[in-house]
């Protein structure tokens, strides 16, 4: 059997940043980009918390679903199962610069989020109390902070 392509990135070098991790057609012809929003260096620093990543999952979902800009063009915002980061897909053919602002804008939310957690209910999410806000908060702001530095290595996978 085959690698996939995700399994053959040297995540030894891998950095905090915003990669694309694929681009597909659907068969209508549709182009839906899968971004790889990493927010640790694999196998080099702690990965998060999934209880972080579960509140942030929430936050940065309703965010990013409530944007008039790019309420339309998203797919999917979730956690990656080594808990390393997320993925976002997009309806659309983009790149990691065109996507930067609205990453930095989805961080600043969670990061400044108050309040109930949307969908932290039993009604509505199905293990709600699996939840960190201050933790999901914490890893916001420290993504922020490796992106006000990023460069070309944060945008481009490893070689």
């Amino acid at each position: 059997m085959d690698k996939i392509p995700s399994f053959t990135i040297d995540h030894t070098r891998l950095e905090p940043g915003i990669y694309v991790s694929r681009r597909d057609i659907t068969p209508s012809g549709d182009v839906i980009t899968t971004f790889d929003i990493r927010m640790t260096r694999p196998n080099r620093q702690p990965a998060l918390d999934p209880k972080a990543l579960h509140a942030m999952e929430h936050l940065a979902a309703t965010y990013l679903r409530n944007s008039p800009e790019w309420r339309e063009r998203i797919i999917y915002w979730g956690p990656m199962g080594c808990c390393t980061g997320n993925y976002l897909l997009l309806s659309g053919k983009y790149d990691s610069e065109n996507i930067l602002p609205l990453i930095k804008e989805t961080m600043e939310f969670v990061a400044d989020f108050d309040g109930e957690v949307p969908g932290a209910s039993a009604r509505d999410c199905g293990n709600y109390t699996y939840m960190d806000l201050p933790e999901a908060r914490k890893a916001a702001r420290e993504f922020l902070a490796e992106l006000a530095s990023a460069t070309a290595t944060n945008f481009t996978y490893p070689a």
